[in-house]
């Protein structure tokens, strides 16, 4: 399906495309970053150029954290070709993966899937990077759609491991995977979804940043007081649990129970619990104590489990400085 370490496409030199062209090109692929406006000659000079500084000094600031080695600063950045809209064919023409990281705008989406389609080639997996459309709606400015799919990266890509794989009704299974291996390769963690407005992770932090703005609105608390809540009890428990885990883990009877405290006392549907969670606790699939729940625990070695967890969480802590320890 792919040649190993095939070369790498970026087409758009803003800030995500920056990213992933860093992510690449660290991880030891040939990348090709292409500024997708028609600009002048001296124009895309300057924006190229301010994208090689960016690359640079992000990769400085990782050698300074101890992350890197300074003296592997140049041999990555050597990896990376800048490419103006008239380089365009040169910029495509062998990539084996193509990466789209253009403005949300359809119009212009629409405009540089045509191009990507008529100089890539023609078994050259093709990802949007929208945060805005689904892959259905884009699918069809590609040829070939089989090969199209979303790859969601979380900024600054070249930080956040996660990358949700989108793909398209009628993306092949083949490439779906094709394209999971890359990321993995290049150090990164995909999941996949399915073309759904907010896919996982903002579809759930909007919820979460939402209500941590109400929280402020009412005065319940300081906006420190409760950026330090969020951070050292709601982050560091979902660093370790994920969130379907942790209600398995606390049993799915007590967000049952919660939702419907919070839905009477603060007068909101907003904490109406979802029909899965009614149908888990009306079948008694509660979590890690019933042995089944949005997992299935029969057979699991509990105690171990659970001693596993509590070590990523102590590790964590202590890596942060925030684990108590006993006076001598």
């Amino acid at each position: 399906m792919m040649r190993d370490k095939p070369v790498i496409a970026v087409v758009g030199a803003g800030r995500m495309g920056i990213g992933i062209a860093h992510v690449f090109a660290y991880s030891g692929y040939r990348v090709r970053l292409l500024d997708a406006r028609d600009r002048s000659s001296q124009e895309t000079q300057q924006v190229l150029g301010s994208a090689e500084r960016q690359v640079r000094e992000t990769l400085a600031m990782l050698a300074s954290l101890g992350v890197m080695e300074e003296n592997q600063v140049n041999t990555i950045m050597s990896r990376i070709g800048y490419f103006g809209m008239v380089q365009a064919e040169e910029a495509l023409k062998d990539a084996g993966v193509v990466f789209e990281a253009v403005p949300e705008v359809m119009e212009i989406k629409r405009s540089i899937f045509g191009l990507i389609s008529s100089l890539a080639e023609e078994k050259a997996l093709i990802a949007s990077t929208t945060s805005t459309f689904l892959s259905d709606s884009l699918a069809a400015f590609v040829t070939s759609p089989e090969r199209f799919m979303n790859t969601h990266w979380l900024n600054p890509a070249y930080l956040i491991p996660l990358v949700e794989v989108s793909p398209a009704e009628g993306t092949g299974f083949a490439e779906v995977e094709a394209m999971v291996r890359l990321l993995e390769a290049a150090g990164k963690v995909p999941v996949k979804c399915a073309a759904s407005p907010g896919f996982i992770v903002p579809r759930i932090q909007a919820l979460a940043m939402n209500e941590a703005a109400r929280l402020a609105e009412e005065g319940v608390a300081s906006p420190e007081d409760i950026d330090k809540a969020t951070r050292v009890g709601f982050g560091l428990r979902f660093a370790v649990l994920g969130l379907l885990e942790f209600i398995d883990w606390g049993g799915g009877d007590i967000l049952y129970y919660a939702d419907n405290y919070l839905k009477d006392a603060l007068k909101t549907d907003r904490y109406e619990p979802p029909e899965i969670i009614v149908s888990n606790m009306e079948s008694g699939r509660t979590g890690l104590r019933a042995g089944k729940g949005f997992y299935d625990f029969t057979g699991l070695d509990v105690d171990s489990y659970r001693r596993e967890t509590i070590k990523k969480f102590a590790d964590l802590l202590i890596h942060l400085g925030l684990f108590t320890r006993p006076p001598q």
